[in-house]
């Protein structure tokens, strides 16, 4: 098991699991310990760390554990919304292996933690070979394209205290722990909200019970209250998750 270290707000992960990601995990044990394995490195992500950019050439691909990755769609007036959330379900980087190299989006560090990053000639060299792997990759990147249409309708067509608590509780689905740390600021971009929208309605759900918020630590409290607020949204990207990723 991976032991988190919590200092000055970034969550610092010693001896992680690779196994920890659920994609890496679910690998036949020889392609694991054979092909894959011997080219992870263990890198820690800070909070707000930008992976890549827009337009960006990727060289590596990242399969976090303890962390969580927020993919960033941004205007030229800086305003932001979130498309996706990745954590220990996949993996950042398809364009590596679905052959465009680059992307027009940003991968920004929602939640501290660990990840594993691999070369990224090694996995799309693997990714040609076919077999398990390949299977493997293409599932979760239907899987990721379900998240994104699912989050383009919810950010237009939900209320806002919906959206919060649908993305509390895929960010929960992604962490081994009921406690993270995220600001206002960054919650704001995910959602394409303020920061004074978010302070409303993260008071609204602590004083119902459901969360405890205080500079930027987040605990969650009653699950199956977040659930209850929660737009269909939630469980729409959660039943293909788990359907696609079995």
């Amino acid at each position: 098991m991976t032991h988190l270290i919590e200092r000055s707000g970034v969550t610092k992960a010693a001896a992680p699991d690779p196994l920890l990601n659920r994609l890496l995990a679910a690998l036949p044990i020889d392609i694991y310990q054979g092909v894959v394995l011997p080219d992870l490195q263990f890198v820690p992500l800070e909070l707000g760390q930008e992976l890549y950019g827009p337009g960006q050439t990727l060289d590596c691909v990242y399969f976090p554990t303890t962390a969580v990755v927020s993919l960033l769609c941004t205007m030229e007036n800086g305003a932001s919304a979130e498309m996706a959330i990745v954590g220990n379900d996949g993996i950042l980087g398809l364009a590596l292996f679905m052959g465009g190299n680059s992307v027009p989006n940003r991968a920004v560090v929602q939640i501290a933690g660990a990840a594993f990053r691999m070369p990224g000639s090694v996995l799309a060299s693997e990714f040609r070979r076919g077999g398990v792997f390949q299977q493997l990759l293409l599932r979760y990147t239907q899987s990721l394209i379900a998240q994104m249409s699912q989050t383009a309708a919810c950010n237009s067509l939900q209320a806002v205290e919906q959206r919060l608590c649908r993305w509390l509780l895929l960010c929960h689905d992604r962490l081994p722990s009921n406690k993270f740390v995220m600001t206002q600021e960054l919650i704001g971009d995910m959602l394409g909200v303020t920061r004074e929208a978010v302070s409303r309605e993260a008071s609204s759900l602590q004083h119902a019970g459901l969360i405890d918020y205080h500079r930027g630590h987040i605990t969650i409290l009653d699950r199956p209250g977040l659930k209850a607020r929660a737009c269909e949204c939630y469980e729409v990207v959660r039943r293909e998750t788990d359907r696609l990723m079995k």
